[in-house]
Formats: structure tokens, C-alpha cells, sequence
């Protein structure tokens, strides 16, 4: 559904009946789709203008353009960005269509295993992007959020940041949730899960300084805008690892300890 929104070619007849029917609940879904899209670009820039040369993009999705890689290359020519998906389809899509972007299976569930996948791909010693962007909607409360967000953030330096967008609950139409929430459970392969503004703060943790402007419409980041209302929002926000956190996270992994 998301690459049709996107305007994308890359979906299918029973993509686009779903996604009719979710637009039927919630006309301003396509819109949302799309703004986040537009957030993942500035996002990226933002990131690479920092500083930061390397960018783990979860859930990457089909090479709908411009892409994380591209936004990347073209603000650093020596950045590298590595694609994480689970769906087959997906996968062999990228490996076709982004050439010089290393793409690796894995499933956001299981961040151990993603981080693994990344061993020889990502030097986690230097700053890195961990883009979780429209995906953490993706994972049940009973699959814990907040603990997969804890398992990256236990391997980045200080200057890494987790870039997040979700849908939020705060101010949407609980019926268009609801609608939107049961075509996902019936349809998709995963169920979508809408979640309080206050949820989607605390899923950035103890570890992430959140920078300015904060957990904000993705349309509103990062210049502070006036908010817009729609039927189901999406909120985004960077969380940025510390010095103080970084460094006592890897003393605790020294010392078998807990952070």
C-alpha cells in the first residue's frame, strides 16, 4: 500500500484494494504516507549535513525515488547506507533497482538478529542513522517497541541518532483508527497499531536526547510549524545518543552490567 501512495509501480491489484479501503475510512492517509516520505528526506540531509556518514534504513521498502541512499550520496559521497526488509519481494526489488546499496533480510522484531546482519556493513565505533520510520506501528505492545529501539541504541556511539515516525492516536478520529487498524489486521501482513502521543515519545527511551522541535507532526519537523489537523496523524522525532549515555552503556556491556 505504501508504494502505491508514494506513487510508486512496484504494488499490486490486492495493494491497491486495500489501500482504497483504508482511504475510504481515512481519506488523509495517502497525504500522511507522502509527508512521511517527506520526513525521511529531510531527516537524512539533516543527519548527513551533521556529520554522520552511515544510515541503517529498517524497513526500506520498495526503491520508491528518491530514496534514503540517494538523499544520502547526495549530500556525502562516501555514505553508506544499508537497507533492512523482510519481505522477499522487496528485497530482490532493491538489490535490482539500488545497485550500490547493500541490502540485508531481517525483520525489525528481532533487532538482534538485524544488528548481526549489519556485522561488516556498519562500523558501530563511528555515528550512525538508525531510521525506524513507519515501522514501529508495525510491532504489537506484547513484541515491545520500546525494547527494540533499547537494542540499537545499546550499540551506537555518542552522535548516533534514531530517526522514528508513527501514527499517532492523540486527536484521530477513533473510528478511522479502528477502520484503518482492522483493514491492516485482515489484509496486511502485519497488524498496524495506533499509538498515543505520550507512547511514541517514551519508544525514544532513557538513552535519546529527542532534538528540537521534538515529537511533532512529521510535516512540522524540524522548523516548528503549525500543527494540522488530520484523521490519523503521524508524529516524528530524532533521538540523539549522548556522551554521558553512550559512555556508560559500553561500560555496563564491559562489566556484564545492565545500562
Amino acid at each position: 500500500m505504501y508504494d502505491y501512495w508514494l506513487g510508486g509501480k512496484d504494488n499490486h491489484v490486492v495493494d491497491r484494494a486495500a489501500a482504497a479501503e483504508v482511504e475510504r475510512a481515512a481519506p488523509s492517509v495517502p497525504a500522511a504516507a507522502r509527508a512521511n516520505r517527506a520526513f525521511m528526506h529531510r531527516v537524512v540531509a539533516w543527519a548527513a549535513r551533521a556529520g554522520i556518514g552511515q544510515f541503517v534504513d529498517v524497513g526500506t521498502g520498495m526503491p520508491t525515488e528518491p530514496h534514503a541512499y540517494q538523499i544520502a550520496r547526495e549530500y556525502r559521497s562516501d555514505a553508506v547506507v544499508v537497507g533492512v526488509d523482510n519481505d522477499p519481494v522487496v528485497l530482490a526489488h532493491d538489490r535490482a533497482f539500488l545497485g550500490g546499496m547493500p541490502i540485508v533480510a531481517g525483520d525489525v522484531r528481532c533487532p538482534d538478529e538485524v544488528i548481526a546482519g549489519l556485522d561488516g556493513l556498519i562500523d558501530w565505533d563511528r555515528p550512525v542513522a538508525v531510521l525506524l520510520l513507519a515501522v514501529l506501528h508495525f510491532v504489537t505492545d506484547a513484541q515491545d517497541p520500546a525494547a527494540i529501539v533499547r537494542a540499537f541504541t545499546g550499540r551506537m556511539v555518542p552522535g548516533s541518532v534514531v530517526a522514528m515516525s508513527h501514527v499517532c492516536s492523540t486527536g484521530a478520529d477513533p473510528a478511522a483508527v479502528a477502520a484503518v487498524e482492522r483493514v491492516y489486521r485482515e489484509q496486511a501482513t502485519a497488524p498496524g497499531v495506533a499509538r498515543s502521543e505520550e507512547e511514541i515519545t517514551g519508544l525514544f527511551g532513557r538513552r535519546l536526547e529527542v532534538v528540537e522541535p521534538g515529537v511533532v507532526p512529521v510535516q512540522c519537523w524540524p522548523c516548528r510549524a503549525e500543527r494540522t489537523l488530520t484523521a490519523i496523524p503521524v508524529l516524528g522525532g530524532v533521538g540523539r545518543v549522548p556522551e554521558l549515555v553512550a559512555e556508560r552503556s559500553g561500560s555496563a556491556r564491559m562489566g556484564g552490567g545492565r545500562g
